[in-house]
Protein backbone atom coordinates (compact mmCIF):
# COMPACT_ATOMS: atom_id res chain seq x y z
CA UNK A 1 0.00 0.00 0.00
CA UNK A 2 1.53 2.99 -1.14
CA UNK A 3 1.54 5.82 1.96
CA UNK A 4 -0.16 9.27 1.91
CA UNK A 5 0.96 12.16 -0.17
CA UNK A 6 1.87 14.50 2.22
CA UNK A 7 0.56 17.80 0.34
CA UNK A 8 1.15 21.86 0.95
CA UNK A 9 -2.03 23.52 -0.85
CA UNK A 10 -1.59 27.20 -0.43
CA UNK A 11 -5.38 28.71 -1.10
CA UNK A 12 -7.77 31.40 0.27
CA UNK A 13 -10.69 29.94 -0.78
CA UNK A 14 -11.97 26.73 1.26
CA UNK A 15 -14.16 25.61 -1.83
CA UNK A 16 -11.80 25.64 -4.07
CA UNK A 17 -9.47 23.91 -1.71
CA UNK A 18 -11.74 20.68 -1.21
CA UNK A 19 -12.74 20.29 -4.72
CA UNK A 20 -9.05 20.42 -5.19
CA UNK A 21 -9.05 17.32 -2.70
CA UNK A 22 -11.69 15.60 -4.05
CA UNK A 23 -10.77 15.50 -7.19
CA UNK A 24 -7.44 14.04 -6.27
CA UNK A 25 -8.91 11.32 -4.38
CA UNK A 26 -11.30 10.95 -7.11
CA UNK A 27 -8.15 10.16 -9.42
CA UNK A 28 -7.16 7.65 -6.68
CA UNK A 29 -4.09 9.42 -5.50
CA UNK A 30 -4.24 8.84 -1.33
CA UNK A 31 -3.37 12.16 0.26
CA UNK A 32 -3.40 14.40 3.11
CA UNK A 33 -3.71 18.40 2.43
CA UNK A 34 -2.93 20.95 4.62
CA UNK A 35 -4.49 24.49 3.72
CA UNK A 36 -2.89 27.69 4.42
CA UNK A 37 -3.75 30.69 3.42
CA UNK A 38 -1.74 33.73 4.34
CA UNK A 39 2.02 34.27 3.56
CA UNK A 40 3.27 33.40 6.93
CA UNK A 41 1.50 30.50 6.80
CA UNK A 42 3.05 29.30 4.16
CA UNK A 43 6.72 30.12 5.11
CA UNK A 44 5.60 28.50 8.60
CA UNK A 45 4.56 25.04 6.99
CA UNK A 46 7.52 25.27 4.58
CA UNK A 47 10.36 24.87 7.18
CA UNK A 48 8.45 22.48 8.83
CA UNK A 49 9.00 19.93 6.43
CA UNK A 50 7.70 16.83 5.47
CA UNK A 51 5.84 17.66 2.14
CA UNK A 52 5.95 15.32 -1.14
CA UNK A 53 3.72 17.91 -2.77
CA UNK A 54 3.12 22.05 -2.92
CA UNK A 55 -0.27 23.45 -4.92
CA UNK A 56 -0.52 26.51 -4.86
CA UNK A 57 -3.36 29.32 -6.38
CA UNK A 58 -1.83 32.16 -7.95
CA UNK A 59 -4.02 35.14 -6.85
CA UNK A 60 -4.26 35.60 -3.33
CA UNK A 61 -4.85 38.52 -1.39
CA UNK A 62 -2.00 40.24 -0.48
CA UNK A 63 0.48 37.57 -1.88
CA UNK A 64 0.79 35.65 -5.00
CA UNK A 65 1.73 32.55 -7.01
CA UNK A 66 4.90 33.19 -8.12
CA UNK A 67 6.04 34.61 -5.11
CA UNK A 68 4.91 31.42 -3.28
CA UNK A 69 6.80 29.91 -6.02
CA UNK A 70 9.93 31.56 -5.19
CA UNK A 71 9.44 31.07 -1.38
CA UNK A 72 8.89 27.31 -1.88
CA UNK A 73 11.79 27.14 -4.49
CA UNK A 74 14.05 28.77 -1.50
CA UNK A 75 13.07 26.41 1.29
CA UNK A 76 12.14 23.74 -0.10
CA UNK A 77 13.43 23.48 -3.78
CA UNK A 78 13.12 19.40 -3.94
CA UNK A 79 9.37 19.61 -3.41
CA UNK A 80 7.10 19.71 -6.82
CA UNK A 81 5.05 22.44 -7.08
CA UNK A 82 1.96 23.08 -9.02
CA UNK A 83 0.20 26.05 -9.72
CA UNK A 84 -3.34 25.88 -10.22
CA UNK A 85 -5.46 28.94 -11.22
CA UNK A 86 -8.26 30.19 -12.92
CA UNK A 87 -7.08 33.51 -14.59
CA UNK A 88 -3.00 32.83 -15.19
CA UNK A 89 -2.04 33.24 -18.88
CA UNK A 90 0.28 32.07 -21.24
CA UNK A 91 2.88 34.71 -20.22
CA UNK A 92 3.36 34.10 -16.41
CA UNK A 93 2.98 30.05 -17.05
CA UNK A 94 6.49 29.87 -18.99
CA UNK A 95 7.77 32.28 -16.41
CA UNK A 96 6.68 29.87 -13.51
CA UNK A 97 7.72 26.92 -15.43
CA UNK A 98 11.28 28.96 -15.85
CA UNK A 99 11.07 29.81 -11.88
CA UNK A 100 10.80 25.93 -11.19
CA UNK A 101 7.13 25.31 -11.22
CA UNK A 102 6.56 21.44 -12.13
CA UNK A 103 3.40 22.21 -14.09
CA UNK A 104 -0.20 24.12 -14.13
CA UNK A 105 -3.40 23.68 -14.16
CA UNK A 106 -6.74 25.56 -14.68
CA UNK A 107 -9.63 25.84 -12.34
CA UNK A 108 -11.87 25.15 -14.47
CA UNK A 109 -10.20 21.77 -15.77
CA UNK A 110 -9.17 19.91 -12.98
CA UNK A 111 -9.95 16.62 -13.90
CA UNK A 112 -8.63 14.86 -15.60
CA UNK A 113 -5.43 17.08 -15.95
CA UNK A 114 -4.68 17.57 -12.08
CA UNK A 115 -4.10 14.14 -11.53
CA UNK A 116 -2.17 13.86 -14.41
CA UNK A 117 0.45 16.55 -13.64
CA UNK A 118 0.72 15.20 -9.76
CA UNK A 119 1.68 11.84 -11.10
CA UNK A 120 3.89 13.57 -13.55
CA UNK A 121 5.82 15.66 -10.92
CA UNK A 122 5.63 12.94 -8.46
CA UNK A 123 7.57 10.63 -11.18
CA UNK A 124 10.09 13.66 -11.79
CA UNK A 125 10.83 14.23 -8.06
CA UNK A 126 11.35 10.75 -7.74
CA UNK A 127 13.78 10.59 -10.59
CA UNK A 128 15.17 13.29 -9.32
CA UNK A 129 15.91 12.06 -5.71
CA UNK A 130 17.56 8.60 -7.27
CA UNK A 131 19.68 10.41 -9.65
CA UNK A 132 20.78 13.06 -6.47
CA UNK A 133 21.54 9.71 -4.85
CA UNK A 134 23.36 7.82 -7.39
CA UNK A 135 25.56 11.33 -7.98
CA UNK A 136 25.97 10.65 -4.22
CA UNK A 137 27.15 7.56 -4.24
CA UNK A 138 29.35 8.37 -7.02
CA UNK A 139 31.11 11.11 -5.54
CA UNK A 140 31.59 8.77 -2.21
CA UNK A 141 32.80 6.05 -4.75
CA UNK A 142 35.38 8.78 -6.33
CA UNK A 143 35.93 9.89 -2.47
CA UNK A 144 36.96 6.73 -1.58
CA UNK A 145 39.18 6.14 -4.29
CA UNK A 146 41.38 8.95 -4.08
CA UNK A 147 41.78 8.47 -0.31
CA UNK A 148 42.01 4.50 -1.00
CA UNK A 149 44.56 5.48 -3.10
CA UNK A 150 46.54 7.74 -0.71
CA UNK A 151 46.06 5.05 1.96
CA UNK A 152 48.12 2.91 -0.04
CA UNK A 153 50.91 4.85 -0.73
CA UNK A 154 51.20 6.24 3.17
CA UNK A 155 50.87 2.90 4.13
CA UNK A 156 53.59 1.30 1.90
CA UNK A 157 55.89 4.20 3.25
CA UNK A 158 54.49 3.80 6.80
CA UNK A 159 55.25 -0.18 7.13
CA UNK A 160 58.82 0.28 5.85
CA UNK A 161 59.44 2.62 8.28
CA UNK A 162 57.84 0.45 11.06
CA UNK A 163 60.50 -2.36 9.40
CA UNK A 164 63.06 -0.48 10.87
CA UNK A 165 61.27 1.43 13.85
CA UNK A 166 59.92 -2.22 15.44
CA UNK A 167 63.14 -4.31 13.57
CA UNK A 168 66.13 -2.62 15.47
CA UNK A 169 63.60 -2.15 18.64
CA UNK A 170 63.59 -5.90 18.70
CA UNK A 171 66.83 -6.77 17.41
CA UNK A 172 68.32 -4.89 20.41
CA UNK A 173 65.89 -5.75 23.66
CA UNK A 174 67.19 -9.83 24.16
CA UNK A 175 70.68 -7.74 24.62
CA UNK A 176 70.01 -5.42 26.94
CA UNK A 177 70.05 -6.13 31.04
CA UNK A 178 66.31 -6.36 32.58
CA UNK A 179 67.27 -3.48 34.78
CA UNK A 180 68.80 -1.58 31.97
CA UNK A 181 66.52 1.78 31.79
CA UNK A 182 67.07 1.27 27.58
CA UNK A 183 65.24 -1.84 27.97
CA UNK A 184 62.23 -0.16 29.09
CA UNK A 185 62.10 2.77 26.61
CA UNK A 186 62.36 0.17 23.61
CA UNK A 187 59.63 -1.52 25.11
CA UNK A 188 57.69 2.01 24.89
CA UNK A 189 58.71 2.13 21.56
CA UNK A 190 58.08 -1.07 20.38
CA UNK A 191 54.56 -1.12 21.92
CA UNK A 192 54.13 1.86 20.27
CA UNK A 193 54.98 0.39 17.01
CA UNK A 194 53.02 -2.18 17.49
CA UNK A 195 49.76 -0.30 17.71
CA UNK A 196 50.72 1.95 14.35
CA UNK A 197 51.32 -1.57 12.53
CA UNK A 198 47.59 -2.24 13.80
CA UNK A 199 46.53 1.09 12.44
CA UNK A 200 48.02 0.65 9.10
CA UNK A 201 46.10 -2.61 8.79
CA UNK A 202 42.93 -0.70 9.53
CA UNK A 203 44.33 1.84 6.70
CA UNK A 204 44.73 -0.72 4.33
CA UNK A 205 41.49 -2.13 4.87
CA UNK A 206 39.39 0.83 4.21
CA UNK A 207 41.34 1.38 1.19
CA UNK A 208 40.47 -2.29 0.27
CA UNK A 209 44.69 -3.05 -0.32
CA UNK A 210 44.84 -5.56 2.74
CA UNK A 211 47.05 -8.47 1.97
CA UNK A 212 44.77 -11.58 2.56
CA UNK A 213 46.41 -14.86 4.32
CA UNK A 214 44.29 -17.33 5.45
CA UNK A 215 45.13 -19.39 8.60
CA UNK A 216 43.30 -22.38 10.23
CA UNK A 217 42.60 -20.98 13.47
CA UNK A 218 40.08 -21.60 15.90
CA UNK A 219 37.86 -18.03 16.29
CA UNK A 220 37.47 -18.89 19.98
CA UNK A 221 41.17 -17.87 20.42
CA UNK A 222 40.44 -14.51 18.08
CA UNK A 223 37.71 -13.44 20.02
CA UNK A 224 39.58 -14.09 23.51
CA UNK A 225 42.47 -11.74 22.20
CA UNK A 226 40.05 -8.94 21.32
CA UNK A 227 37.43 -9.27 24.45
CA UNK A 228 39.54 -6.12 25.81
CA UNK A 229 39.33 -3.93 23.03
CA UNK A 230 35.32 -4.85 22.63
CA UNK A 231 35.14 -3.33 26.34
CA UNK A 232 36.56 -0.15 25.36
CA UNK A 233 34.70 -0.24 22.19
CA UNK A 234 31.16 0.16 23.43
CA UNK A 235 29.66 2.08 26.52
CA UNK A 236 29.65 1.11 30.04
CA UNK A 237 25.58 1.05 30.53
CA UNK A 238 25.87 -2.18 27.63
CA UNK A 239 26.81 -5.52 29.30
CA UNK A 240 29.18 -7.56 27.09
CA UNK A 241 28.58 -11.08 27.04
CA UNK A 242 30.56 -13.96 25.06
CA UNK A 243 29.66 -17.57 25.22
CA UNK A 244 31.98 -19.43 23.76
CA UNK A 245 31.55 -23.15 22.71
CA UNK A 246 34.06 -25.71 23.68
CA UNK A 247 36.19 -27.81 21.31
CA UNK A 248 35.26 -25.46 18.17
CA UNK A 249 35.69 -26.64 14.85
CA UNK A 250 38.73 -24.66 13.31
CA UNK A 251 37.77 -22.59 9.77
CA UNK A 252 39.90 -21.22 7.41
CA UNK A 253 39.85 -17.51 7.21
CA UNK A 254 42.24 -14.53 7.28
CA UNK A 255 42.51 -13.59 10.72
CA UNK A 256 42.82 -9.51 10.25
CA UNK A 257 39.65 -9.60 7.84
CA UNK A 258 37.43 -11.38 10.85
CA UNK A 259 38.78 -8.91 13.19
CA UNK A 260 37.15 -6.00 11.30
CA UNK A 261 33.68 -8.24 10.77
CA UNK A 262 33.59 -8.84 14.30
CA UNK A 263 34.74 -5.20 15.31
CA UNK A 264 31.90 -3.87 12.83
CA UNK A 265 29.32 -6.17 14.11
CA UNK A 266 30.04 -4.88 18.30
CA UNK A 267 29.79 -1.07 17.21
CA UNK A 268 27.05 -1.48 14.86
CA UNK A 269 25.23 -3.25 17.62
CA UNK A 270 26.40 -0.84 20.50
CA UNK A 271 24.52 2.26 18.25
CA UNK A 272 21.64 0.77 18.04
CA UNK A 273 21.41 0.41 22.35
CA UNK A 274 22.22 4.37 22.81
CA UNK A 275 20.13 3.81 26.26
CA UNK A 276 22.21 0.73 27.14
CA UNK A 277 21.30 -2.62 26.80
CA UNK A 278 23.49 -6.11 25.96
CA UNK A 279 25.51 -7.46 23.27
CA UNK A 280 26.79 -11.42 22.80
CA UNK A 281 28.91 -13.14 20.97
CA UNK A 282 27.99 -16.46 20.91
CA UNK A 283 30.08 -19.32 19.00
CA UNK A 284 29.24 -23.28 18.07
CA UNK A 285 29.32 -26.06 16.02
CA UNK A 286 26.45 -26.47 14.04
CA UNK A 287 25.45 -28.80 10.75
CA UNK A 288 23.10 -27.11 8.06
CA UNK A 289 20.51 -29.72 6.10
CA UNK A 290 20.14 -29.33 2.72
CA UNK A 291 16.66 -27.46 3.02
CA UNK A 292 18.62 -24.67 5.24
CA UNK A 293 21.53 -24.82 2.84
CA UNK A 294 19.71 -24.22 0.19
CA UNK A 295 17.74 -21.18 1.56
CA UNK A 296 21.27 -19.81 2.47
CA UNK A 297 23.00 -20.40 -1.17
CA UNK A 298 25.70 -22.51 0.86
CA UNK A 299 26.38 -26.22 0.21
CA UNK A 300 25.26 -28.40 3.31
CA UNK A 301 27.88 -29.98 5.99
CA UNK A 302 29.32 -28.73 8.78
CA UNK A 303 30.09 -24.79 10.17
CA UNK A 304 31.27 -23.25 12.64
CA UNK A 305 28.36 -20.47 14.33
CA UNK A 306 29.80 -16.51 15.14
CA UNK A 307 25.97 -14.97 16.35
CA UNK A 308 26.71 -11.14 17.68
CA UNK A 309 23.28 -10.00 19.07
CA UNK A 310 21.83 -7.18 20.72
CA UNK A 311 18.94 -5.68 22.97
CA UNK A 312 18.30 -2.59 20.55
CA UNK A 313 16.14 -1.09 18.26
CA UNK A 314 15.77 -3.81 15.98
CA UNK A 315 15.32 -2.88 12.42
CA UNK A 316 12.47 -2.49 9.67
CA UNK A 317 11.90 -4.76 6.86
CA UNK A 318 12.50 -2.58 4.90
CA UNK A 319 16.12 -1.46 6.33
CA UNK A 320 16.93 -5.25 6.27
CA UNK A 321 15.91 -5.16 2.42
CA UNK A 322 18.71 -2.80 1.71
CA UNK A 323 21.02 -4.26 4.67
CA UNK A 324 24.23 -5.42 2.32
CA UNK A 325 23.87 -2.47 -0.25
CA UNK A 326 27.21 -0.49 -0.62
CA UNK A 327 26.57 2.87 0.87
CA UNK A 328 22.81 2.07 2.48
CA UNK A 329 23.41 3.78 5.98
CA UNK A 330 20.53 4.55 8.46
CA UNK A 331 22.86 6.77 10.51
CA UNK A 332 22.72 10.51 9.95
CA UNK A 333 25.05 12.11 6.99
CA UNK A 334 28.66 12.25 8.00
CA UNK A 335 28.50 9.57 10.77
CA UNK A 336 28.74 6.43 8.42
CA UNK A 337 29.97 5.70 4.93
CA UNK A 338 27.40 2.41 4.42
CA UNK A 339 30.13 0.33 3.76
CA UNK A 340 30.67 -1.64 6.81
CA UNK A 341 27.98 -4.42 6.32
CA UNK A 342 29.11 -4.46 2.63
CA UNK A 343 32.44 -5.21 3.01
CA UNK A 344 31.47 -7.93 6.19
CA UNK A 345 29.10 -9.57 3.38
CA UNK A 346 32.04 -9.72 1.11
CA UNK A 347 34.08 -11.14 3.36
CA UNK A 348 31.97 -13.94 4.39
CA UNK A 349 31.17 -15.27 0.99
CA UNK A 350 34.84 -15.00 0.03
CA UNK A 351 35.38 -17.58 2.66
CA UNK A 352 32.48 -19.65 1.16
CA UNK A 353 30.07 -18.61 4.22
CA UNK A 354 26.75 -17.42 4.53
CA UNK A 355 25.52 -14.32 7.10
CA UNK A 356 21.92 -14.13 8.12
CA UNK A 357 20.50 -11.60 9.75
CA UNK A 358 17.33 -11.66 12.35
CA UNK A 359 15.76 -8.32 13.73
CA UNK A 360 12.26 -7.07 15.06
CA UNK A 361 11.77 -3.37 15.81
CA UNK A 362 11.64 -2.90 19.88
CA UNK A 363 13.49 -6.41 19.81
CA UNK A 364 17.13 -6.33 18.94
CA UNK A 365 19.38 -7.82 15.61
CA UNK A 366 21.05 -10.90 15.48
CA UNK A 367 23.58 -11.79 12.77
CA UNK A 368 24.81 -15.02 12.41
CA UNK A 369 27.69 -15.96 10.38
CA UNK A 370 28.27 -19.50 9.20
CA UNK A 371 31.96 -20.53 8.02
CA UNK A 372 32.58 -24.09 6.34
CA UNK A 373 34.80 -26.39 9.15
CA UNK A 374 38.27 -27.12 8.02
CA UNK A 375 39.65 -30.25 9.04
CA UNK A 376 42.59 -29.34 10.02
CA UNK A 377 44.81 -28.72 13.32
CA UNK A 378 44.18 -24.87 14.23
CA UNK A 379 47.19 -22.03 14.29
CA UNK A 380 47.90 -19.49 16.42
CA UNK A 381 46.10 -16.60 14.95
CA UNK A 382 49.17 -14.19 15.54
CA UNK A 383 52.86 -14.45 14.77
CA UNK A 384 54.67 -16.43 17.65
CA UNK A 385 57.09 -14.49 19.20
CA UNK A 386 59.09 -17.40 21.07
CA UNK A 387 62.54 -15.89 22.44
CA UNK A 388 64.66 -19.25 21.25
CA UNK A 389 67.72 -18.64 19.33
CA UNK A 390 67.54 -17.04 15.28
CA UNK A 391 68.03 -19.96 13.16
CA UNK A 392 71.17 -19.86 11.21
CA UNK A 393 72.75 -20.40 7.88
CA UNK A 394 75.54 -19.33 5.37
CA UNK A 395 73.70 -19.44 2.12
CA UNK A 396 74.01 -16.19 -0.32
CA UNK A 397 71.06 -14.11 0.31
CA UNK A 398 70.02 -11.22 -2.69
CA UNK A 399 68.36 -8.37 -1.15
CA UNK A 400 66.37 -5.83 -3.47
CA UNK A 401 64.96 -2.76 -1.98
CA UNK A 402 64.80 0.62 -2.73
CA UNK A 403 64.44 1.84 1.12
CA UNK A 404 67.84 2.41 2.21
CA UNK A 405 67.05 2.06 5.70
CA UNK A 406 64.59 -1.14 5.28
CA UNK A 407 67.70 -2.62 3.05
CA UNK A 408 70.53 -2.11 5.78
CA UNK A 409 67.99 -3.81 8.48
CA UNK A 410 67.40 -7.19 6.65
CA UNK A 411 70.99 -7.02 5.81
CA UNK A 412 72.69 -6.89 8.94
CA UNK A 413 69.71 -9.21 10.55
CA UNK A 414 70.56 -11.94 7.95
CA UNK A 415 74.68 -11.47 7.86
CA UNK A 416 74.38 -11.50 12.21
CA UNK A 417 72.89 -15.22 11.44
CA UNK A 418 75.64 -15.94 9.14
CA UNK A 419 74.20 -15.75 5.67
CA UNK A 420 76.45 -13.72 2.86
CA UNK A 421 74.41 -10.62 1.70
CA UNK A 422 74.18 -9.28 -1.24
CA UNK A 423 72.25 -5.81 -1.43
CA UNK A 424 71.32 -3.68 -4.49
CA UNK A 425 69.03 -0.69 -4.62
CA UNK A 426 66.47 -2.01 -7.40
CA UNK A 427 65.91 -4.08 -10.62
CA UNK A 428 67.78 -3.43 -13.37
CA UNK A 429 70.93 -3.61 -10.65
CA UNK A 430 69.92 -7.02 -9.33
CA UNK A 431 69.89 -8.82 -13.15
CA UNK A 432 73.49 -6.88 -13.69
CA UNK A 433 74.88 -8.33 -10.19
CA UNK A 434 73.33 -11.88 -10.99
CA UNK A 435 74.79 -12.15 -14.52
CA UNK A 436 78.43 -10.95 -12.68
CA UNK A 437 78.34 -12.78 -9.42
CA UNK A 438 80.13 -16.43 -10.15
CA UNK A 439 79.11 -18.04 -7.03
CA UNK A 440 75.17 -19.44 -6.56
CA UNK A 441 72.27 -16.79 -5.27
CA UNK A 442 70.12 -19.31 -3.40
CA UNK A 443 67.35 -16.80 -1.96
CA UNK A 444 65.68 -13.44 -3.75
CA UNK A 445 64.63 -11.05 -0.93
CA UNK A 446 62.70 -8.38 -3.04
CA UNK A 447 60.54 -5.49 -2.56
CA UNK A 448 57.32 -5.76 -4.85
CA UNK A 449 56.53 -2.18 -5.02
CA UNK A 450 60.13 -0.54 -6.40
CA UNK A 451 60.74 2.67 -8.66
CA UNK A 452 60.96 1.49 -12.21
CA UNK A 453 61.11 -2.88 -12.07
CA UNK A 454 58.55 -4.14 -9.28
CA UNK A 455 59.58 -7.13 -7.31
CA UNK A 456 57.82 -9.66 -9.74
CA UNK A 457 59.22 -8.63 -12.86
CA UNK A 458 62.07 -9.19 -11.08
CA UNK A 459 62.16 -12.30 -9.84
CA UNK A 460 60.56 -13.55 -13.66
CA UNK A 461 63.99 -12.66 -15.08
CA UNK A 462 65.96 -13.37 -12.10
CA UNK A 463 65.03 -17.16 -12.79
CA UNK A 464 66.53 -17.32 -16.19
CA UNK A 465 69.43 -16.05 -14.80
CA UNK A 466 69.51 -18.54 -11.93
CA UNK A 467 66.46 -20.99 -12.48
CA UNK A 468 66.39 -22.30 -9.18
CA UNK A 469 66.68 -19.67 -7.05
CA UNK A 470 63.92 -19.13 -4.75
CA UNK A 471 61.77 -15.64 -4.32
CA UNK A 472 60.46 -14.06 -1.11
CA UNK A 473 58.80 -10.49 -2.33
CA UNK A 474 57.83 -8.55 0.41
CA UNK A 475 55.48 -5.62 0.35
CA UNK A 476 53.18 -3.55 3.35
CA UNK A 477 50.26 -3.67 0.88
CA UNK A 478 49.74 -4.77 -2.82
CA UNK A 479 47.30 -4.56 -5.85
CA UNK A 480 49.25 -7.68 -7.37
CA UNK A 481 46.30 -10.23 -8.53
CA UNK A 482 49.47 -12.67 -7.63
CA UNK A 483 49.40 -12.23 -4.01
CA UNK A 484 45.84 -11.44 -3.48
CA UNK A 485 44.68 -14.42 -5.03
CA UNK A 486 47.13 -16.66 -3.52
CA UNK A 487 48.75 -17.45 -6.89
CA UNK A 488 52.33 -17.25 -5.84
CA UNK A 489 55.08 -19.35 -7.95
CA UNK A 490 56.24 -22.69 -6.71
CA UNK A 491 59.04 -21.04 -5.87
CA UNK A 492 58.03 -17.87 -4.18
CA UNK A 493 56.16 -16.87 -1.00
CA UNK A 494 55.02 -13.70 1.22
CA UNK A 495 57.06 -11.72 3.69
CA UNK A 496 54.16 -9.66 5.51
CA UNK A 497 55.97 -5.43 6.14
CA UNK A 498 56.59 -4.46 8.82
CA UNK A 499 58.66 -7.77 9.40
CA UNK A 500 60.79 -8.47 12.80
CA UNK A 501 64.15 -9.86 13.12
CA UNK A 502 62.26 -13.49 14.05
CA UNK A 503 60.00 -13.15 10.57
CA UNK A 504 62.12 -12.60 8.81
CA UNK A 505 65.17 -15.62 10.12
CA UNK A 506 62.49 -18.27 9.86
CA UNK A 507 60.81 -17.32 6.18
CA UNK A 508 64.18 -17.40 4.77
CA UNK A 509 65.23 -20.96 6.76
CA UNK A 510 61.70 -21.73 5.71
CA UNK A 511 62.50 -20.87 2.15
CA UNK A 512 66.12 -22.50 1.81
CA UNK A 513 65.27 -25.85 3.79
CA UNK A 514 62.65 -26.80 1.24
CA UNK A 515 64.78 -26.08 -1.96
CA UNK A 516 67.27 -27.81 -3.85
CA UNK A 517 70.78 -27.00 -4.76
CA UNK A 518 70.98 -23.67 -7.44
CA UNK A 519 73.67 -22.07 -8.98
Amino acid sequence: MQPKLQILHLEDNAKDAELVRETLLAGGIECQVKRVETAGDFESSLKQGGWNLILSDYKLPAFDGMTALSMAKKISPEVPFIMISGTIGEVLTVEALKLGASDFVLKDHLSPRLELAVRKAMDEALAKKEHAKLEEQMRQAQKMEAVGQLAGGIAHDFNNLLTVINGYSQMRLPSLAADDPVKADLEQILKAGKRAEWLVKQLLAFSRKQIFQPKVINLNDLIQDMDKMFKRLIPENIEFVVLASPDLWAIQVDPDSFHQVLTNLVVNASHAMPQGGKVVIETKNVVLDTNYAERSVVHPGEYLLLAVSDTGTGMTDEVKAHLFEPFFTTKEKGKGTGLGLSTIYGIVKQCGGTIQVYSEVGHGTTFKIYVPRVHAEAQAWFDSENTGPLPRGTETVLIVEDDDAVRAFGAGVLRKQGYEVLEVSGGEQALRLAGEYRRPIQVLLTDMVMHGMGGKELADKLKTLRPGIRVIMASGYTENISIQSGKLGKDEVFLQKPFSPRALAHKIREVLDRSENVT
